[in-house]
């Protein structure tokens, strides 16, 4: 299993407790890339990514540029002169991950059955609240989202395999269910670069 992230980069975009452990993290980081992220990018595009990278998660140094700018991020002029700053992969999945892992930490299976965690030195959210924050986590994921489907238009020509698909958009699954990519303008060919548009489909 190649993972495209890990703890180091999480902590770059959320203050996780040190104490947790990186396999625990892992679990939710496989979740995301292979229920979020792949259905996200199409499956095509998502195994030819992972040819092209190291066990850590890194490029290799063959891989060809344009995977390297999907994977890390670039900055690039757009079909209109404009530039463009893309930060690559991470941060929709840091946030899709982010999103899992809050919605099962709040649960502890037990021999008996599930059970609300309860904690020494704080009360537990109540499942409202923990279903506000997740989706809280998934809006942030989703706007990142935006990003790299923009970049995919916008470098086209470099992904043969990538096939913009309204039902990988609306891709749901048991448990945390993404919402899509959040229905701008530029998410569909021709008006995909009005940036004035506002986002009109955005998880609240």
């Amino acid at each position: 299993m190649i993972y495209l992230i890990n703890q180091t980069i999480f902590q770059q975009y959320e203050d996780i407790n040190i104490n947790i452990k990186a396999e625990r993290l892992k679990v939710f980081i496989k979740k995301a890339q292979e229920l979020d992220l792949k259905p996200f990018l199409g499956h095509a595009l998502y195994y030819q990514l992972i040819t092209h990278c190291n066990p850590d998660g890194t490029a290799k140094d063959d891989a060809p540029q344009p995977y390297k700018d999907l994977l890390n991020g670039s900055e690039y002029l757009d079909q209109y002169g404009h530039i463009v700053l893309y930060e690559g992969l991470a941060p929709a999945l840091v946030y899709f991950t982010f999103a899992r892992f809050i919605e099962n930490d709040a649960i502890h299976y037990t021999a008996t059955g599930p059970v609300i965690k309860r904690h020494d030195n704080g009360e537990p959210l109540t499942s409202p609240e923990v279903l506000k924050l997740v989706q809280q986590q998934r809006s942030i994921a989703n706007a990142y989202a935006n990003d790299i489907e923009k970049f995919l238009w916008d470098n086209q020509a470099n992904f043969l395999l990538w096939h913009y698909s309204e039902k990988n958009r609306s891709s749901r699954q048991a448990g945390p269910r993404i919402r899509g990519v959040d229905r701008t303008d530029f998410n569909y060919p021709g008006t995909h670069n009005n940036y004035n548009s506002p986002i009109t489909e955005f998880l609240n």
